[in-house]
């Protein structure tokens, strides 16, 4: 039985409400069934640190619309939440509220520390998770993950030792990317490279047997106090009776040779490249084949160690100016050139990264991007849109070994213990008690921890019971089916994911990778702290509504596009949402049903054939969108039908039949009223979940809940194409000739006669009744030839039908001219006035630049208005 909603929608009450009811009733939670296909998703975890931001809204929004849409198709839908430990902030900030207590994790030690942060987590780390509830994501939160949990920690050390024991996993020395800042190593993912103005030094080095110079050109002159050799090409003639001598590196006093090697370029400066193997990778290869010393002269914090000289505890930029000073004081300091170059940030802190030299553990990429590289090239996994499909290839066809390992705490502690007695090192699922060379218990654990999106890469497979591939979540929902991601994080966290599960888990870990870009303010600019333009989606929510929210990002979003978000269109989904609201209380306080169920085929009149036949074609086109990932368009289509079709037209169209005297007539129209409102609260449910709850709810329905109602299918007997096309043409008519009113100022209560000439007499006149009321006509006549005097009517015209009014009984053409020439003579005078006013010198010379434009501006709108009152003028005298 239906029940009456109240008068206005409100936001704040229902959605709590209905959220509880949603996850008090289980609705969430995914049964394994095998007779149901799973859809599974995982949602990529925010980090543990994170607070709801525009961004996490629109990646969560997409994959909650794909899983109601999955769950009401009859698919046993899983959508797996978590969150990521996410090693630097998370540590970054228990590490603040420390220094508030005058500590730092030093004081404490690793464990007290460790304890520190777990407390941090539970105290602080669901905030997130509550936030995305705001928002109506219909997780599975029984299944929940946290990447520290004891699966994914038994997932981690699994692939650890999988992959060393497989020699994909190395220990050594290499150059890598620093961060004195963050004091760790960043992966090759994790360096962001800004565009800087910066300098390039020209340095002379004396030839040790007095014979003459070369002239070294570098952006980096702190580093040379580790230079170790200069090269030029073996090619190079200007250079050859050098090859094999030594120079004196400057400052350092010191004597360092002169190597050959393909990798300087002759026509890039002057041809001499000087070689600093500890802070630079490609110095690194080329110190590697010619036996180069490796001297690294910055510490971890970018401070000039012991082997800098007198320039030893210098931080890094304040060594650059006093090296630079001593050079031009020794005369070794050339010139210097004004030179804009490409430098790597960290992503965390945007502070310089530092190349150097250091012992991490790797990854061996090239063996593992083979497979990764095949199944996307082959199709197994497709990427939406498709052309970031080449940003991945690209990616992974120019992989570097990936530095796994870094200099915190807070994270997965590498699985390796050093013995002190025999030197070896064990690495082992289990914790090492004595080394398994020797036997000795005098061992000690590797400090550093495994890099965040190590354990992230393993999210898919981990989170349903892997390693255990007899996990019965594992073999009925693995692989998964779609991952929703921004483009920015392809690298850091697809290509990971995919090369890990092929690796792992012999299958690539989802079929589909649905990518969206980023939400941006309304001028286009990124949302961020410095600029001060972050929108709070959890104020937006507070403001109008989580429904409202969501269909602003779902209507503006198309696969792989960053998106401007506006405030207004909030305001303008909340109107649609009173819009869909009043529409179906105006529908309910006209219902007298039990159920919901359509006439006989036969009692259906042409408005009700053409609503169900409207209908049916949404319902198809928009199941395509959705399995095309086309979510805006899907919205799109249910927003226009909603608001024009059944709202402007469909309820206008039944009115006179419910307030009419044809018993049969009000309840087949009620019926058809209902069972459309049914059937469009089921397509919007996914992309506005709260209020097409509340109104099914208050409906005639059968079933618990609107979030597992069978999604709508096309029906063959509700299409009915040829009344389709006949209301169409009715609807045609009424238009143009409301338009052709409202161009003339008629009001509605003018009425008139109308007639309509036409080859489809029995279209038009099956629809009479609604041009009487709804084109506000005294008598429709429908004929195949002009009415008598048709010159002097007003007109307009429609594919299929000419239109025609008499114009004496629309207008009092004499009253009507009197009032044109009265507006005339007004506007006149007023841009009379400001022609005047802009034609004056002084005026022009005095006058701000603003208000200068806004005269122009009211000229150019009393120009336009004199056009449109001669027009009238014209059209009337016409007639």
């Amino acid at each position: 039985m239906a029940r009456e909603l109240p008068k206005t929608y409100d936001p704040s009450d229902v959605e709590s409400r209905l959220y509880k009811f949603w996850s008090e009733g289980g609705y969430f939670h995914t049964q394994r069934d095998p007779e149901k296909k799973p859809f599974t998703i995982v949602m990529p975890p925010p980090n543990v640190t994170g607070q709801l931001h525009m961004g996490h809204a629109m990646d969560a929004s997409l994959q909650d619309v794909l899983i109601r849409f999955k769950r009401m198709q009859g698919y046993a839908a899983l959508w797996v939440p978590g969150v990521d430990h996410a090693g630097i902030a998370t540590q970054i900030k228990v590490e603040e509220e420390l220094r508030k207590e005058g500590l730092t994790r030093y004081d404490l030690g690793r464990e007290a520390f460790l304890d520190r942060v777990w407390q941090w987590k539970h105290q602080y780390g669901n905030r997130i998770v509550e936030q995305q509830k705001k928002l109506g994501a219909s997780c599975d939160w029984d299944r929940a993950h946290f990447t520290m949990d004891e699966n994914c920690s038994n997932a981690v050390r699994e692939v650890f030792v999988s992959l060393y024991e497989k020699g994909l996993i190395y220990k050594g020395s290499r150059i890598i990317n620093w961060c004195p800042n963050c004091v760790t190593a960043l992966s090759d993912a994790e360096v962001e490279y800004v565009d800087k103005p910066g300098n390039l030094w020209h340095i002379r080095y004396p030839l040790a047997d007095g014979s003459g110079e070369v002239v070294v050109a570098t952006t980096r002159p702190e580093t040379m106090l580790g230079d170790t050799g200069v090269c030029v090409n073996p090619n190079d003639e200007r250079y050859a009776h050098i090859v094999g001598k030594k120079v004196i590196l400057p400052l350092m006093n010191k004597e360092i040779p002169v190597v050959a090697d393909d990798y300087a370029e002759m026509e890039f400066g002057t041809g001499c490249v000087k070689m600093t193997p500890a802070h630079d990778p490609n110095d690194f290869e080329v110190g590697l084949r010619h036996n180069l010393e490796v001297i690294r002269v910055l510490d971890d914090k970018g401070v000039v160690n012991e082997l800098g000289g007198k320039y030893e505890g210098l931080d890094r930029y304040e060594a650059r100016k006093q090296i630079v000073a001593d050079l031009e004081e020794q005369g070794y300091l050339v010139k210097i050139e004004a030179h804009a170059h490409n430098v790597g940030t960290c992503y965390r802190c945007h502070k310089d990264v530092e190349p150097i030299i250091s012992a991490q553990w790797f990854v061996k990429m090239k063996p593992l991007a083979e497979e990764a590289l095949r199944v996307v090239y082959e199709g197994e996994t497709k990427f939406v849109p498709e052309r970031f499909t080449k940003t991945y290839t690209n990616w992974m066809e120019n992989v570097r070994d990936w530095c796994i390992s870094r200099q915190l705490w807070w994270g997965h502690q590498i699985p390796a213990w050093y013995c002190a007695d025999c030197g070896h090192m064990t690495v082992s699922r289990e914790d090492a008690q004595v080394c398994e060379k020797c036997g000795s218990s005098n061992i000690t654990r590797e400090e550093d921890v495994l890099d965040t999106w190590f354990s992230s890469a393993l999210w898919p497979f981990e989170i349903l019971g892997w390693p255990n591939t007899e996990a019965e979540d594992y073999k009925y929902f693995y692989p998964t089916d779609v991952l929703v991601t921004g483009y920015d994080i392809i690298f850091f966290w697809v290509a990971r994911m995919i090369f890990s599960g092929c690796e792992h888990t012999g299958k690539t870990p989802f079929h589909t990778v649905l990518i969206h870009g980023l939400v941006r303010d309304d001028k286009g600019r990124k949302m961020s702290k410095s600029l001060g333009n972050g929108i709070d989606p959890l104020e937006m929510i507070e403001r109008f509504g989580s429904d409202a929210l969501r269909m602003n990002m779902l209507t503006s979003n198309s696969p792989g596009n960053d998106m401007r978000f506006y405030v207004e269109r909030c305001e303008a989904m909340r109107n649609f949402a009173n819009k869909l609201w009043n529409a179906s209380r105006y529908v309910l306080m006209n219902l007298d049903l039990e159920e919901n169920t359509l006439p006989a085929l036969a009692e259906l009149e042409t408005a009700d054939k053409w609503i169900l036949s409207k209908l049916n074609t949404l319902i198809t086109d928009v199941t395509e969108n959705m399995d095309k990932y086309e979510m805006g368009i899907a919205v799109q289509k249910i927003y226009d039908f909603i608001w024009d079709s059944y709202c402007d037209w469909y309820i206008e169209l039944t009115k006179s039949r419910l307030y009419g005297e044809d018993e049969k007539s009000k309840l087949s129209a009620q019926k058809v009223l209902l069972y459309v409102l049914d059937q469009i609260l089921r397509l919007m449910h996914p992309f506005m979940p709260f209020i097409t709850e509340e109104i099914w709810q208050a409906i005639p329905h059968q079933g618990e809940a609107l979030i597992v109602a069978q999604w709508p299918k096309y029906r063959q007997e509700l299409s009915f194409k040829a009344e389709e096309s006949a209301m169409e043409s009715i609807m045609n008519a009424i238009r143009a000739v409301r338009n052709r009113r409202a161009e003339m100022n008629v009001p509605p209560s003018k009425k008139s006669s109308l007639y309509i000439v036409t080859t489809k007499p029995e279209v038009f006149n099956t629809g009479v009744g609604f041009m009487t009321r709804l084109a506000y006509a005294e008598e429709v006549i429908v004929s195949a030839t002009e009415p008598e005097g048709h010159e002097s009517m007003a007109s307009c015209v429609t594919h299929d039908a000419a239109l025609y009014m008499p114009m004496a009984q629309l207008v009092d053409v004499d009253k009507e001219l009197a009032r044109i020439a009265k507006e005339k003579e007004k506007a006149e005078k007023g841009l009379a006035q400001i022609t005047a006013k802009l034609n004056n010198p002084g005026f022009l010379a005095k006058a701000p630049e603003n208000v200068v434009a806004a005269e122009k501006e009211k000229a150019a709108k009393y120009e336009s208005l004199l056009k449109q009152l001669s027009e009238s003028e014209s059209r009337l005298r016409s007639l």
